[in-house]
């Protein structure tokens, strides 16, 4: 890495003023039961949702060493990432990715290629202002895919009345030479507000003790996203515009024992690009005590893949997705609330380029549901029904697909309570039946996949997949001391996944899609102890096992074990103020449990990690914010399990050095 590059992110850039939270850093947990979150019943208080439900702010996400969105929150109990080095990674919830999660952004479900192995979810995590993660089956709310559960990245608050906002930022990484820099602004004139966001993050090839530089493992992001609201008297209105460009290298990983290929910050071939366009107008309308929310967005998506010629793309793939959502949510009365609404989508996909891994296809999606809740003096009751279609056809394409159609239809619903028999104890339960139709990739897959090399067969007659899921969870907090934990059993008919044939077609290894019953379970904990008002002592666990009959599920993540000590190095002081230092262990177990034939196992490893910060004030005001983490303190060699690289020969990337440095300008 160059010097000038440091020093041009460093010095020139900075990072957004987002709302500052002021709360003492180390009592925040007991303010975070009463956030407002979607959840899976509507607006409601997260104290009182009886599903497991984590609620992060940018203060969280800061101190965490991270090269995309989806890679800061996979340090979440329960929480993984299907990686691809620095700049792809898919989210993972209890031992579930793919399309089995949905992600929300700007209002609206994230619609890219999230079937395939390495493809990302295209959003930049500057504009995250909280983000709020589900755990479990979130069909009741969110439709097919929300298997998992969501993860919903909500976008920075409006401006107060008559104030202009804005700031820049910045990030450097020593390993992978990573070097980002974000710029914001934003303003409210009473009856208008706006805000408009720029980044931009490039890196080269990451670095390991024993791999040296990996080839193709260099990308560059940009993102710019523009929203403009009206306040009215009625409600609120609202258009986001974004647009979003991913260019990843393509690593192919040893061939004859030698490690070749682009190193620099420029891509050569094979590498790819994704672009991702985005409007949602998203209003709210009040209606007596109650609130109409509507919802209508366009998204496109395409992606390339380049792999003989910069200039021309092999692989060509151009999603259209129209999203709409319309509910309405009522105030409290007697105790009763109620959430009721329509949403669905209308997707169409072509094939541009040469090679055709999957075949053209459009489909037709739409869900009722309806919810409710209700408060009894110390128990809160929620719970609803939702009714789905979705009508899809796949089109024929020469010898390699034939046309087909097919409708999927699936009714599922949540029943939970939650007890509070104080205002530090919560007793939860809940029962969620999920749905999700399967994807074109699954269906009708048949040709080499190049990004994961390998040759892919779908099977048209496939099943939707309905999972039954059971959580039980607790949490009690005080001023020093704080502990939650979850416990869930997640049953699952016509589980889908790829297994290895056995067979070559082309010196490539034949993954076929199949499907069978499937069951997972585990849980989650996690304990904060503050001794003394300047000390944080935490401990988090997680762990999850899938089955399907004797044979264990592919790319479910090992159980992990983190601790950390924090120390308050000043807490409200004159120039100095919520600083911190702070020391982290990481321990990943060996994972022996994995899908025979198809993946091996994966040694366990530890991760030491150092990270400090502050805020930086003059009087009063926050003039800036400087973070500073060692991850990797001992330069590890290890592979995570969840690495596309793993099968490729290459480890994850080792030590890095990683500063970060805020600065609001209004």
């Amino acid at each position: 890495m160059k010097f000038k590059y440091f020093i041009a992110a460093l010095l020139s850039m900075g990072m957004t003023a987002k709302a500052q939270d002021t709360t003492d850093v180390f009592s925040r947990h007991l303010n975070l039961q009463e956030v407002v979150i979607t959840g899976l019943t509507g607006d409601s208080n997260l104290r009182e949702t009886p599903g497991a439900v984590k609620v992060l702010d940018t203060k969280n996400l800061q101190a965490i060493a991270a090269t995309n969105a989806i890679d800061a929150l996979a340090h979440e109990p329960g929480i993984s990432h299907i990686s691809t080095g620095g700049g792809i990674s898919k989210p993972v919830i209890r031992g579930l990715g793919y399309n089995r999660v949905v992600v929300i952004a700007d209002g609206i479900r994230q619609e890219g290629q999230q079937w395939g192995d390495e493809h990302g979810i295209e959003f930049d995590g500057n504009s995250a202002h909280t983000v709020e993660i589900v755990k479990g089956p979130a069909s009741l709310m969110y439709g097919s895919d929300a298997l998992a559960g969501v993860i919903i990245f909500h976008p920075e608050p409006v401006s107060a009345k008559g104030t202009f906002t804005g700031g820049i930022s910045s990030e450097y990484q020593s390993n992978a030479g990573l070097a980002s820099y974000s710029l914001y602004q934003g303003g409210n004139k009473g009856l208008v507000n706006w805000n408009v966001r720029f980044s931009d993050k490039y890196a080269h090839a990451y670095r390991n003790s024993s791999d040296g530089m990996v080839p193709g493992t260099q990308f560059r992001e940009r993102a710019l996203t523009a929203r403009i609201g009206l306040a009215p008297t009625w409600g609120s209105s609202k258009l986001t515009m974004g647009y979003y460009h991913l260019t990843p290298g393509m690593t192919e990983g040893y061939e004859d024992g030698v490690l070749e290929g682009p190193t620099g910050y420029g891509v050569k071939v094979p590498f790819q690009q994704v672009r991702h366009y985005k409007a949602v107008w998203d209003n709210t309308i009040s209606v007596g005590r109650g609130r109409i929310k509507a919802l209508a967005g366009y998204q496109q998506n395409r992606r390339q893949e380049f792999e003989e010629s910069p200039d021309e793309a092999a692989l060509d793939l151009k999603l259209h997705t129209l999203n709409y959502d319309i509910k309405y949510l009522s105030a409290l009365t007697n105790g009763w609330k109620f959430t009721t609404g329509i949403g669905g989508m209308y997707q169409k996909s072509e094939n541009l380029g040469e090679e055709v891994l999957i075949p053209a296809y459009s489909f037709f999606d739409i869900g009722l549901f309806g919810t409710a809740t209700r408060t009894i003096r110390k128990f809160t009751f929620s719970g609803g029904l939702r009714a789905d279609m979705r009508s899809l056809r796949s089109l024929a394409f020469e010898d390699t697909f034939t046309e087909f159609d097919r409708t999927f239809k699936g009714m599922t619903g949540s029943l939970g309570a939650v007890y509070s028999p104080s205002g530090n104890v919560n007793i939860r339960a809940n029962i969620a039946r999920g749905f999700r139709a399967p994807n074109l990739s699954e269906l009708a897959s048949n040709g080499v996949h190049e990004g994961t090399v390998r040759y892919e067969t779908g099977d048209s007659s496939l099943k939707p997949e309905y999972s039954l899921q059971a959580d039980w969870g607790a949490d009690y907090s005080n001023e020093h001391f704080s502990f939650v934990a979850a416990l869930f059993y997640n049953r699952i008919d016509n589980y889908i996944y790829a297994a290895r044939t056995g067979a070559l077609i082309d010196g490539y290894h034949v993954y076929r899609y199949c499907a069978g019953n499937a069951r997972l379970y585990g849980g989650e904990a996690s304990l904060d102890v503050h001794p003394i008002h300047r000390l944080h002592l935490g401990l988090q666990y997680s762990y999850v096992r899938g089955k399907s009959g004797n044979n264990d599920l592919p790319l479910i993540p090992a159980p992990r074990l983190g601790a950390e000590i924090k120390w308050e190095l000043f807490h409200k002081g004159t120039t100095f103020s919520d600083g911190f230092l702070a020391f982290r262990v990481d321990h990943h177990s060996r994972q022996n449990h994995f899908l025979a034939d198809t993946e091996t196992a994966t040694p366990s490893y530890t991760l030491l990690s150092l990270s400090a910060g502050t805020d930086i004030k003059n009087r009063h005001r926050r003039i800036a914010t400087i973070t500073f983490i060692a991850d990797n303190l001992t330069d590890k060699l290890y592979v995570d399990h969840l690495s596309r690289l793993k099968y490729v020969g290459l480890r994850n990337p080792g030590r890095n050095f990683i500063i970060k440095l805020e600065i609001p300008i209004l």
